[in-house]
């Protein structure tokens, strides 16, 4: 089973269709995504349909729910928490009802996902060795997925002796023999200093993973934040993947 993993879409749209055609020209049998369809980016409705569409599962992240009222926008730093408020006024009704069904944890055979970590789904970043670590021992699964930090990485756990660190595009990592814990990268705003959109290529049978990148129009995204009036930042920031 090849399954394409994605994360942190951010209602940007034209980063989303550039890699649902990288994922398509892959040959995959599913789609998972780890949370954040929408926040920041000026398309939810869309990023809401395609991912409805397309994902074989999805997990709900701190920005969708920021955005459905379960979380409260002050606890947001002043761009994000604009951008939820703003969200909240666009978002469909369809779009919501649906990002209300999902969770920001869940499990497939042998993969335990989180939007965040397993020591907290919806807030935890798994940036270091020591996050990452304790990540893997409170878990049981081969693979552990998470989202959330925007940064591609991989670590792994052979029982005395964890390696891996970030992933940039290009990068394919064995998984055999050892638990590992994966995070694709964001689609629709990295922050590894790559602003091209990212997501992971998992192969169960040949038990590998592969880091992938996907250039995209920024300047489109960035239109459309202006238009929509976000914060400048947050077109900005796409241009360098920060």
């Amino acid at each position: 089973m090849r399954v394409a993993v994605l994360s942190d879409i951010h209602a940007n749209l034209h980063a989303l269709e550039a890699v649902l055609a990288d994922v398509d020209r892959q040959d995959t049998d599913e789609i998972w995504c780890l949370g954040d369809v929408v926040g920041y980016g000026p398309r939810p409705n869309e990023c809401v349909d395609l991912i409805r569409a397309r994902a074989a599962f999805c997990l709900c992240g701190n920005h969708d729910l920021a955005v459905l009222g379960a979380l409260d926008t002050v606890d947001f730093s002043g761009d994000a928490g604009t951008a939820a408020r703003w969200t909240q006024a666009v978002l469909g009704a369809e779009q919501a009802d649906w990002l209300r069904g999902l969770e920001p944890l869940g499990e497939r055979p042998g993969v335990e996902l989180f939007h965040g970590s397993p020591r907290d789904p919806v807030w935890d970043y798994v940036l270091t060795e020591q996050v990452a670590l304790i990540s893997i021992l409170e878990t049981t699964a081969p693979l552990i997925l998470v989202g959330h930090s925007h940064i591609a990485l991989e670590f792994s756990w052979d029982g005395d002796a964890l390696t891996g660190g970030g992933a940039p595009g290009g990068t394919d990592v064995e998984l055999a023999g050892r638990r590992s814990l994966v995070n694709p990268g964001s689609v629709g705003q990295p922050r590894d200093g790559d602003p091209r959109a990212a997501w992971a290529l998992i192969d169960a049978d040949a038990e590998r993973a592969a880091f992938r990148r996907v250039p995209y129009e920024i300047d489109r995204t960035q239109a459309e934040i202006r238009e929509q009036g976000l914060p400048e930042t947050l077109a900005l920031r796409l241009a360098h993947g920060v």
